[in-house]
C-alpha cells in the first residue's frame, strides 16, 4: 500500500509538471466561518463607483455596515478594528478613507447594535483584473470581508505615480522616494552578514571541528583573530547604525512617528424602531438550498410596509415585487428573485403578524454559507428590509438557531 501510495504521489507531481496548468482564482472570505460572516459585520449598500478604469484613476467603494446584535460570544467583541481592503497584492493605494463622514487614520471600537457608513478611495496601481473586497481587521478576531466585486485596471504600470507634498514643500514620489538608499543599506548589512559567514565558513567545519574537541583542542577553535574581529565588530556595528541614525536626523529635521492613538468614531444615530422583528424559527433545507424562517413583526409605524429583502453573509435574497433597484451592488452577491414572503400582503400600521420568509438560491452553496449547520456555532443571523409604500426602508437584525433539514 505504502508503495502504490509513493506511484500515486510521484505521478501527480510529474503531471504537474509536465502539463499545462490552467489559471485559477478562488474568494478566502468563503474559507471564513459561515457563522463569523453572518453574525459580526453585517454589510449593506456596497456599492463600487465603477468595474473598469485606468492606471492613476480612482476607485471609490462607500457602503454601510451593521455590527449585529448577536455578536458570537466565542469572538472577542470589536474593540479595535481597522478598515481596509483585500485584493490580490498591492495593486491598489488607499488615499482616503472615512467612517460616518468623519477621517478613519487609526483603529477604533465598534458599538454592537449600531449601524456605520464607510467610504474608501483607492488609486489604480497596477494593470490586470481583480476581486476587490472591502474588510475589517478586528483585534483577536482576523479579516472580516465584505461583497468583493471584479475590477479591470489597464494602462501602463512604469506611468503610476503617488506623489505628495512634504512638510518642508518637496513634491515627491513615494513609489521611488529613498528607493536607492534603502538598497545600499540593504546590501551593506548583506555584504556585512556574508562576510562573517565567509569568515568561519572558509575552514573545516563539523567532522574536524568535532574531532578536535574530542582530542581537547578547543582552545585552538577559536584564534585571537576571531576574538579581535567578533570584538570590532561589536563595538563597529553598533557605532555604525548610531551615526546613521543621527544622519537620518539632520537630513530630515521633520518628521511624524508611526501613530499610536485609537479613533473615537460615533456610531450613525439610532433610528425610530418602525419595525420589531423576531425569530422563532429557522431551518435549513440541505437539499432545496432553502432557509426558512418563521419571523413574527410588528409595525410600529404609520404606514403599511412589506419585507422585501433579506441580506445575510453579503447575499442579498430579494423580492423583486417589493424592490426593483438594487443599487450598484456586486452581481455575484445578489440572489434577485431568491425571497419567497407568505403571506405576501403589506402590515398595515400597529398590526403584528407572522411571516413564512423562505430564502431559495444557489447562493447558500456557491458562497459555502450552507456549512453553518455544521458549524460549532450553528446559529443564523442577518438583516431584514422592509419598505413602506414610499420606498422608505427600515432594516432589523435578526438572529436564530438553525435547524438542519436533511
Amino acid at each position: 500500500m505504502n508503495r502504490l501510495k509513493l506511484i500515486i504521489l510521484s505521478i501527480t507531481m510529474v503531471s504537474g509538471l509536465i502539463l499545462p496548468i490552467s489559471s485559477g482564482w478562488a474568494h478566502g472570505e468563503r474559507s471564513l466561518e459561515p457563522f463569523v460572516r453572518m453574525r459580526t459585520i453585517q454589510w449593506y449598500d456596497v456599492a463600487f463607483s465603477k468595474s473598469e478604469l485606468s492606471v492613476n484613476d480612482e476607485l471609490v467603494i462607500t457602503g454601510k455596515f451593521h455590527v449585529a446584535d448577536d455578536w458570537p460570544n466565542n469572538i472577542p467583541e470589536p474593540e479595535r478594528v481597522y478598515l481596509s481592503l483585500i485584493s490580490p497584492g498591492p495593486v491598489f493605494v488607499r488615499k482616503e478613507r472615512y467612517i460616518n463622514g468623519e477621517p478613519h487614520l487609526n483603529s477604533f471600537p465598534l458599538e454592537i447594535g449600531r449601524n456605520y457608513e464607510f467610504k474608501m478611495v483607492l488609486k489604480a496601481r497596477i494593470p490586470g483584473r481583480y476581486h476587490a473586497h472591502p474588510s475589517f481587521n478586528v483585534k483577536d478576531t482576523g479579516n472580516i470581508a465584505g461583497p468583493g466585486q471584479w475590477v479591470e485596471i489597464t494602462g501602463n504600470a512604469d506611468s503610476f505615480t503617488n506623489n505628495i507634498t512634504t512638510l518642508q514643500g518637496n513634491t515627491i514620489d513615494l513609489e521611488t522616494y529613498g528607493t536607492a538608499n534603502g538598497v545600499r543599506w540593504h546590501m551593506f548589512w548583506m555584504a556585512l552578514g556574508v562576510a562573517w559567514l565567509v569568515w568561519w565558513l572558509r575552514r573545516p567545519l563539523f567532522i574536524p571541528r568535532y574531532n578536535m574537541l574530542l582530542a581537547g583542542q578547543e582552545e585552538e577553535l577559536v584564534t585571537k583573530t576571531d576574538v579581535s574581529l567578533a570584538k570590532g565588530l561589536l563595538v563597529g556595528v553598533p557605532i555604525i547604525v548610531i551615526l546613521g541614525y543621527f544622519s537620518a536626523v539632520g537630513q530630515y529635521e521633520e518628521t511624524i512617528p508611526l501613530q499610536t492613538a485609537i479613533d473615537l468614531i460615533s456610531p450613525l444615530p439610532t433610528a425610530i424602531e418602525n419595525v420589531n422583528t423576531k425569530v422563532t424559527r429557522a431551518e435549513y433545507d440541505v437539499s432545496d438550498r432553502a432557509m426558512t424562517l418563521t419571523v413574527n413583526v410588528t409595525n410600529n409605524g404609520d404606514s403599511p410596509i412589506r419585507l422585501g429583502e433579506l441580506s445575510t453573509g453579503s447575499v442579498r435574497f430579494i423580492d423583486p415585487e417589493v424592490v426593483q433597484d438594487t443599487g450598484n451592488y456586486p452581481e455575484e452577491y445578489m440572489a434577485k428573485n431568491g425571497l419567497e414572503v407568505t403571506p405576501p400582503g403589506a402590515i398595515g400600521p400597529g398590526e403584528s403578524t407572522t411571516l413564512k420568509v423562505v430564502a431559495q438560491d444557489a447562493a447558500w452553496e456557491i458562497e459555502h454559507l450552507s456549512s453553518v449547520v455544521r458549524d460549532t456555532d450553528s446559529r443564523f443571523g442577518g438583516l431584514l428590509f422592509f419598505y413602506d409604500e414610499d420606498g422608505n426602508r427600515f432594516l432589523s437584525s435578526v438572529s436564530s438557531p438553525i435547524i438542519p433539514q436533511f
